[in-house]
């Protein structure tokens, strides 16, 4: 097994910077002079798509739905260093109505909102993951399998349309309800005829940002035999579905191997369940 490293890109790590670099060359394109993007109080996009509008010179405004949390760790604190406006909507909320209004409230100020949609999941997003499975195809011409998280769908996606769905392990996440729809129509959009997707479904747990089991074990695993270090939300999940396709013979020895780590260290230290992570890890030495 390989270990594709997108967990060690600009922008404190994470497979988003391969979207965001379609995405802002876009928005720039239309003449946007602020950023406007959603997700959770943790999320990784959010807080690469600050740091990318710091370096191309834009504004971010950032519409996280969760519960505010002075203490701001994690990509929180992140986003706050990069200079992001910070808008915190309670769990339930409608988000993307919070994200069209702040659009309206911009326009109304004079600037040009790009509003770029949850996790940068869009094909002009998911050409980055096109050009990610180019990569990997020079890298290891006989791959068998890449292994890959699956959260709004433009990752697999953009792996499905260069690498054929046949050799894209996806491990849903539980961050959307249409994973498999999302990612087909991506990856049509990006000119691939997908056909039968392999998405494993059985490591979401009791839902999205819910620590696991089997996801505790993935992080433990790779941290104490490879120094790797991997996050509840995504990584650990993706992990434990590798090692479920193992177990039940997907995945077999021989076949060569691709866990596509797609970052989200900072979300780590911002988990809601981060001390009791630690404890719990602890108590399995």
């Amino acid at each position: 097994m390989w270990v594709k490293r997108d967990d060690l890109t600009s922008f404190a790590g994470g497979n988003k910077v391969r979207k965001l670099e379609h995405l802002v060359g876009e928005a720039e394109a239309a003449g946007a002079t602020v950023l406007v993007t959603s997700g959770g109080v943790q999320s990784n996009h959010a807080r690469m798509t600050a740091a990318a509008a710091a370096v191309r010179g834009l504004r971010a405004v950032l519409v996280l739905s969760g519960e505010p949390d002075p203490a701001r760790p994690g990509n929180l604190a992140l986003e706050e260093l990069f200079g992001a406006r910070v808008v915190v909507v309670p769990p339930g909320a409608d988000v993307d109505a919070r994200v069209a209004a702040v659009a309206d409230e911009l326009r109304a100020a004079g600037e040009v909102p790009a509003v770029l949609p949850l996790g940068g999941s869009t094909a002009t997003g998911a050409r980055g993951y096109l050009a990610c499975a180019a990569e990997l195809s020079e890298q290891l011409p006989d791959l068998r399998t890449v292994v890959a998280a699956v959260g709004s769908g433009g990752t697999m996606a953009g792996l499905v349309a260069g690498l054929g769905a046949e050799r894209v392990l996806g491990v849903d996440t539980g961050a959307v309800p249409d994973p498999a729809e999302r990612v087909t129509t991506l990856a049509t959009a990006l000119g691939a005829t997908p056909g039968r997707l392999d998405l494993r479904r059985d490591q979401v747990g009791p839902g999205y940002g819910a620590l696991t089991e089997a996801g505790a074990t993935a992080m433990t695993t790779a941290a104490r035999t490879e120094g790797l270090v991997l996050e509840p939300v995504y990584t650990a999940k993706a992990l434990a579905g590798l090692t479920a396709a193992v177990a039940d013979g997907t995945i077999r020895p021989g076949h060569r191997t691709v866990f596509l780590h797609s970052g989200g260290l900072p979300g780590l230290f911002g988990h809601p369940h981060a001390a009791r992570l630690a404890g719990d890890l602890l108590a399995r030495s």
